[in-house]
């Protein structure tokens, strides 16, 4: 798992509350090898007609947020199945972050055991922010986890702010240190194996 470090990106605004894992990536696909890749099929029935074209006015088809990294959502994202394939599409698609008033539990752990970063602000706060990236089509932003700060838009009067976040200290960690549990798990192979002597020296007869 790659380092997680400072993002400066295109931001894309999405006014959907409640979207659920299986319209982040619908179930039918989540057949397919990890190694495959689902950035392709993110948000696959929400922003393609029945004839496969795909929605000239969803916001992840427009020109200007071909290459965003950064989501800025409405409440409950990834609420439904606690299927990872979610954080898989959204990830393979180019995103670093999400932004949200809330997330659902499962996608939210989901999110840190992939190196992908969930941050949750107010309510009141993603609206403006969304209100702002849609008045100014393509504006980036900055995620800084190390300062736990979300800054932007940038380069536009409206919406722009330096906003703090909330992460579990020991989630920051991981994310920096590009680790996942299994990962930080090996990492204290030492410290493991000294304590399982210290245990059999202590009560040999277990």
């Amino acid at each position: 798992m790659r380092k997680f470090e400072t993002v400066e990106a295109v931001a894309a605004p999405m006014d959907m509350a409640n979207a659920d894992t299986d319209q982040i990536i619908p179930a039918r696909f989540l057949w397919r090898a990890r190694a495959e890749g689902y950035g392709g099929l993110l948000f696959n029935d929400v922003r393609s007609a029945a004839d496969g074209s795909q929605k000239a006015d969803f916001v992840l088809n427009r020109v200007e947020n071909a290459k965003a990294e950064i989501l800025v959502a409405d409440r409950n994202f990834g609420c439904g199945s606690s299927r990872e394939h979610a954080v898989w599409a959204l990830s393979d698609a180019g995103f670093k972050v999400v932004i949200a008033p809330s997330f659902g539990d499962i996608f939210f752990n989901n999110s840190f055991k992939n190196g992908f970063l969930p941050i949750v602000l107010p309510e009141a706060r993603c609206a403006e922010i969304r209100a702002a990236l849609a008045r100014n089509p393509g504006a980036r932003m900055v995620v800084d986890l190390e300062a736990q700060e979300v800054r932007g838009p940038l380069g536009v009067n409206d919406g722009f702010g330096i906003d703090a976040f909330e992460i579990d200290p020991f989630r920051k960690e991981l994310l920096l240190a590009g680790m996942d549990d299994i990962s930080f798990t090996l990492s204290q192979q030492g410290a493991i194996g000294d304590f399982e002597a210290r245990y059999e020296d202590a009560m040999p007869w277990v």
